[in-house]
C-alpha cells in the first residue's frame, strides 16, 4: 500500500499578488523574482530547442541533395528525431519528479546542443541519422520539464496565458533558425551550409551557465514532492485513478503532434521544390508563417484561459485542418495567395499548442506530473512521427503539397481525444 501523503494544493496568489495580477502583463508580475528567472529560463530552452530542431527541415533540400537521398529518406530523420525523443522526454519526466525540474531541464538542453553540433560533422547518412537520433533525446525532455517548472509558479487564474507564452518561444526560435538559414546559405555554398547550420546549435550552452546559477524550482512544489513515494514511477500513471487519464492523453498528444510536425518539416520543402521559390524567397513565406505562430501562440493561451482547455484545443484543431486543406490546394502560380494563407495556418496550427502546458500539468498531482507529463506528450510525439514520414512516400506520387492533406487527420484525432479528457481550467495544483 502505498504511503503517500494526501495531496496538498501549491499555495495560491497572496491578496497583494490576486490585486497585481489584472494588465496585459499581471501573469507575468505574480510569478514573483523566482519564477520570472524559472519563466525566462524556460523560455530560452525552448527556443533554443526550436532553433536545433529546425536546422534540419530547413536544410533538408541541401542534405537530400549532398547524400543522393529520396523524400522517404529524408522523412526519416523526423520520424527518428521524433521517435527516440519519446524516450528523451519520458525519461526527463522521470528526473524531472526525482532530482529536480532545473537539473533535469540543463541536462535536456545540453544533450540537444552537443548532438545538434555533432551533426555537422557527420561524414554520411548514417552516421547523421544516428547522431539526429541522439540530439532527440535532449529534445524531447525540454518542453515538457520546462512547462512543469513554469507551471508550479504560476497562478491558476493566468496558468493558460503563462505556459502559451512559453510555448510561443518556439516561434521564436523557428524565426532565429530562418533568419540563420537565409543568411547562411546566402553566403555558404549548399555542402558546407548545412554543416555551418549544425554547428550554430552549440549556442544553448551559454543558457545552461547561466540556469545552473539562478534558476531553482518552486518551492512548494519540492515539500510536494519530497512528501511522496511515488515520484518519477512509471506504474503510478497507469494506475487505476490516472490511466483513463494516460491514454487519452497520449491520444491528444498524438493527433496535435502529427498534424505540426507534418507542417513543420515539409512546408520549406514545398516551398523550394513545387512553388520554386529561392532561399531568400522561402525564407519570407517562412517569416509570414512563423509570425502568425508567434501571435497564435501567445492568443491561445489568453483563449485556454477565457474559454477552457477543452474548447480551445477542439476550436483550432478545426481551423488548423481546415487551413491545412487550403495550403495545399492553392493553384501554381498563385505564390501571393500562399504568402497570405501563412499566416492563419501559422497562427492555428501553433494556438492548438499553448493550452498543452498548463492542461498537461494539470491532469497529473505534483509527485508524478513530470512522469505524466513527460511520457504523454512524447508518447504522442513518436506516434505523430508517423506523419512526416508517411508524407515522404507520399510525396513521390502525391507530391508534397497533395501529401501535406495527411496532416490534417491528426487534428481529427485530437479532437476524439477530448471526450475521454476533463476540464482543467482554475483548477490549483496538488
Amino acid at each position: 500500500m502505498s504511503t503517500t501523503p494526501p495531496p496538498q494544493a501549491l499555495t495560491p496568489p497572496t491578496a497583494d499578488e490576486r490585486a497585481d495580477d489584472d494588465g496585459a502583463f499581471g501573469w507575468l508580475r505574480v510569478l514573483g523574482p523566482r519564477g520570472r528567472r524559472a519563466f525566462a529560463g524556460a523560455f530560452g530552452g525552448y527556443a533554443l530547442d526550436s532553433y536545433d530542431y529546425f536546422t534540419l527541415p530547413l536544410s533538408m533540400v541541401a542534405l537530400a541533395a549532398y547524400f543522393g537521398l529520396d523524400s522517404g529518406q529524408t522523412g526519416l530523420f523526423t520520424t527518428v528525431t521524433l521517435v527516440v525523443s519519446a524516450i528523451g522526454g519520458a525519461l526527463a519526466g522521470v528526473l524531472a519528479d526525482r532530482i529536480g525540474r532545473v537539473k533535469a531541464l540543463m541536462i535536456t538542453v545540453i544533450t540537444y546542443a552537443v548532438f545538434t553540433v555533432a551533426c555537422g560533422f557527420a561524414p554520411n547518412y548514417e552516421t547523421l541519422l544516428v547522431f539526429r537520433a541522439l540530439q532527440g533525446l535532449g529534445f524531447g525532455g525540454e518542453w515538457a520539464v520546462g512547462a512543469i517548472l513554469v507551471a508550479e509558479y504560476a497562478s491558476a487564474k493566468h496558468r493558460g496565458r503563462t505556459l502559451g507564452a512559453i510555448q510561443s518561444s518556439w516561434a521564436v526560435g523557428w524565426a532565429l533558425a530562418a533568419i540563420m538559414y537565409t543568411v547562411v546559405f546566402s553566403f555558404a555554398d549548399d555542402d558546407l551550409a548545412w554543416r555551418v547550420m549544425f554547428w550554430t546549435g552549440a549556442l544553448p550552452a551559454l543558457l545552461v551557465i547561466w540556469m545552473r546559477r539562478r534558476v531553482h524550482d518552486a518551492p512548494e512544489a519540492v515539500a510536494v514532492r519530497e512528501r511522496s513515494t511515488d515520484k518519477g514511477n512509471f506504474a503510478a500513471i497507469f494506475k487505476p485513478g490516472l490511466l483513463r487519464t494516460t491514454i487519452f492523453a497520449g491520444l491528444l498528444s498524438t493527433g496535435v503532434q502529427g498534424g505540426y510536425y507534418t507542417l513543420a518539416t515539409w512546408v520549406p520543402t514545398y516551398l523550394k521544390t513545387e512553388r520554386e521559390l529561392s532561399v531568400v524567397g522561402t525564407g519570407g513565406y517562412l517569416t509570414i508563417l512563423i509570425s502568425g505562430a508567434f501571435l497564435g501562440y501567445l492568443t491561445g493561451g489568453y483563449l485556454t484561459d477565457r474559454l477552457g482547455r477543452r474548447r480551445n484545443i477542439w476550436l483550432f484543431a478545426l481551423l488548423s485542418a481546415v487551413c491545412i486543406l487550403a495550403y495545399a490546394n492553392i493553384p501554381s502560380g498563385a505564390n501571393t495567395m500562399l504568402l497570405i494563407l501563412g499566416f492563419p495556418l501559422g497562427f492555428c496550427m501553433s494556438a492548438i499548442f499553448s493550452g498543452f502546458g498548463s492542461y498537461l500539468s494539470e491532469l497529473y498531482p505534483t509527485a508524478v506530473r513530470g512522469t505524466g507529463q513527460g511520457f504523454t506528450y512524447n508518447t504522442g510525439r513518436a506516434v505523430g512521427a508517423v506523419f512526416p514520414t508517411t508524407v515522404g512516400f507520399l510525396a513521390d506520387s502525391w507530391g508534397v503539397g497533395g501529401a501535406l492533406v495527411f496532416g490534417a487527420i491528426g487534428y481529427g484525432i485530437a479532437a476524439l481525444a477530448l471526450l475521454g479528457l476533463p476540464e482543467t481550467r482554475g483548477k490549483e495544483l496538488a
